[in-house]
């Protein structure tokens, strides 16, 4: 008998926010490799199983992505997956014209690296649990629930106490003080940011993962 997964509001209120057994609909569809409407679809057929927040929001079961995958799995594993050595950055930014300049960034330096652009902490919360990403690349200054107040609850996740942190804020240090500053080990970094810098900040990171020792063997 499985359990319930534990519902988002529950989630994101506990002690150590370390609830991972479900996800928002679009990193549902990065999962699956289908279009966002798609799992929606699937999700009124009665295919994948999701209920909705207090708030409104769309959750859905992990374990109901294992069984639609496992289900399909003539279809899956003919599709591409992600590879294991690629870096994976959760970047969240709610102004839509910025997000559109880090993309066509990312894409010119064409590096492995896996990037899902999210418009609000709010549905950075609901996913990054799940996610576990290398790095995360913030905002601080959005609506509904901000930047500060996401990294203080991911701060409570141990299973995310190695994800880096690179805030990009036109905030002056000042206010962000007076909210009462950022977590320990967050890197700072004021709009506009330097290109060179975060290429090259990027770059350590990935030569960091191709230096990892495969899972299961060590280093001699």
């Amino acid at each position: 008998m499985s359990l319930e997964p534990k519902s988002f509001e529950a989630a994101i209120t506990a002690a150590d926010f370390s609830s991972d057994d479900y996800c928002g609909t679009s990193y549902a569809a990065k999962l699956l490799g289908l279009s966002v409407a798609t799992v929606q679809s699937l999700v009124e057929k009665g295919e994948i199983e999701a209920w909705k927040t207090l708030g409104g929001h769309r959750r859905i079961a992990l374990q109901s992505i294992n069984a639609y995958l496992s289900k399909n799995s003539a279809h899956f594993s003919r599709t591409e997956t992600p590879s294991k050595n690629r870096l994976r950055v959760l970047l969240v930014e709610d102004d839509e014209n910025t997000r559109e300049l880090y993309r066509c960034q990312f894409d010119e330096w064409d590096m492995p690296i896996d990037c899902t652009w999210m418009s609000s902490a709010l549905e950075a919360l609901m996913d990054i649990a799940s996610m576990r990403p290398d790095l995360l690349i913030t905002d601080l200054s959005m609506p509904g629930v901000d930047g500060i107040e996401m990294l203080r609850t991911v701060t409570r996740n141990h299973n995310l106490a190695d994800m880096q942190v690179i805030v990009i804020s036109g905030l002056p240090l000042e206010a962000i003080a007076g909210r009462g500053g950022l977590p320990p080990q967050t890197r700072l970094i004021q709009k506009p940011v330097n290109a060179d810098w975060l290429h090259g900040y990027l770059s350590a990171l990935v030569d960091g993962q191709r230096q990892r020792p495969a899972p299961g063997r060590s280093r001699t």
